[in-house]
């Protein structure tokens, strides 16, 4: 009996974390919509949001990126207009949204906060 109940309390916590598993990476799926960089365009990606913030790397032309979130900075003037949106494409680093093709002017991801 005390072997059944092992094995079971096993069972569960396998699919517990196969359910966290899955749950985990649906989440991260819907955070992933990309959206692609101007063409023919260099960007530069910036510790802030705002042009006076480091560039700790270039993306090159072609690149597709994730936007996380979005918030206000340095106005820029780029391939899709003048805005002072900028984009979080990853942990600590911003590009600035007029280069972005969003298929808006505006906000297309929450704030950052």
């Amino acid at each position: 009996m005390a072997s059944l109940r092992r094995r079971s309390a096993l069972l569960t916590a396998t699919a517990a974390g196969a359910l966290l598993m899955v749950l985990g990476s649906s989440t991260t799926a819907s955070a992933a919509t990309t959206y692609a960089i101007a063409p023919g365009i260099t960007v530069n990606v910036r510790t802030g949001p705002g042009t006076t913030y480091t560039i700790v790397r270039v993306l090159p032309e072609g690149s597709k990126v994730p936007i996380y979130c979005q918030t206000p900075g340095t106005t820029v003037s780029g391939y899709y207009g003048t805005s002072n949106i900028w984009d979080n494409i990853s942990n600590g680093e911003y590009i600035a949204d007029a280069y972005v093709n969003t298929g808006s002017d505006g906000y297309v991801a929450s704030r950052c906060g």
